[in-house]
């Protein structure tokens, strides 16, 4: 599952985003004798984010950062943030 963070440079929003994601899974199948379906495991093998907007203001595309990972070893989270969502568009 992701875990990416985002900050729209429009209104400043950290927290309310609409996120398309595409994703292709494996998941192990067990049927019961009474043919009730229980999901076990699933694997996450292909996931795309296609599209981010903000929930408050509808920013999308360059408008919206993804913010670094907060690092876990020592708790601080990065101040500078570089990268911008690719997919989708103004």
């Amino acid at each position: 599952m992701t875990t990416t963070r985002y900050r729209c440079d429009g209104c400043g929003n950290l927290t309310r985003f609409d996120v398309a994601i595409s994703r292709r899974t494996r998941e192990f199948h067990h049927f019961t004798v009474g043919g009730d379906l229980e999901i076990e495991s699933i694997e996450v093998v292909e996931e795309e984010i296609e599209s981010v907007q903000c929930r408050w203001c509808g920013a999308q595309g360059d408008r919206i950062q993804v913010l670094p990972s907060e690092t876990a070893s020592d708790g601080s989270s990065h101040a500078d943030v570089d990268a911008t969502v690719t997919a989708g568009g103004d």
